[in-house]
């Protein structure tokens, strides 16, 4: 399994980006995980030729041909940065490389509910018709006091949790096959990247 892992915030420092420096060690025999970084992306605005910055190409490229992707995400005032929400703006408006991709969601904050109401925000998001992600269903990794979460070389101190985040994997894996099976006795992959907003206009 080749997996795609986005760091859902610009910040130099983020517990978002240790969990998934840790899950990219800690699963390192069940699948090979690419940590990728929002910070470079400029913020979404359409461009007038319709062509996306190369850091997006690239992003997109990585993404498309990933068998999954996981995305943690912090919250900032009850939802995601905004520099994700760019970034899958520019995704969604330029190659669409979420369409039929399965995706499972993690999410580190400060406080005590661990990014929770963002992850129902950013779940909403990749559900949209431009987006039109595979979402892992009925299942939450949730790291709450993350700055109190980590020992000093960014793994995850409660072995309850590390059994949790084990089991969360484990269910993404199965569900990346059982997406992969479905995909291949049904799927409008190619419809769906050409829906459009603008059409009839």
């Amino acid at each position: 399994m080749k997996f795609v892992a986005i760091v859902g915030s610009n910040a130099d420092i983020s517990t978002n980006r240790t969990l998934l420096k840790f899950m990219q060690k800690h699963f390192a025999d069940q699948a090979d995980i690419e940590i990728c970084e929002i910070m470079d992306l400029p913020a979404f605005n359409e461009p007038e030729d319709r062509k996306a910055p190369d850091a997006v190409s690239i992003l997109a490229k990585k993404v498309q041909e990933s068998d999954g992707v996981i995305i943690s995400t912090p919250e900032y005032d009850h939802s995601i940065p905004a520099a994700l929400k760019s970034a899958l703006e520019w995704l969604s408006y330029s190659y669409r490389p979420f369409i039929d991709k399965p995706v499972m969601i993690t999410g580190c904050s400060h406080g005590v509910l661990g990014s929770s109401r963002a992850q129902a925000h950013l779940r909403q998001i990749l559900d949209s018709p431009e987006l039109k992600a595979r979402i892992m269903p009925s299942s939450e990794f949730l790291v709450g006091h993350s700055l109190q979460t980590f020992d000093a070389s960014g793994s995850l101190i409660d072995q309850a949790k590390v059994a949790e985040l084990e089991d969360c994997f484990a269910e993404f894996l199965v569900f990346v096959q059982m997406t992969k099976e479905l995909l291949r006795q049904h799927s409008n992959t190619k419809a769906h990247r050409q829906f459009s907003w603008k059409e009839g206009e």
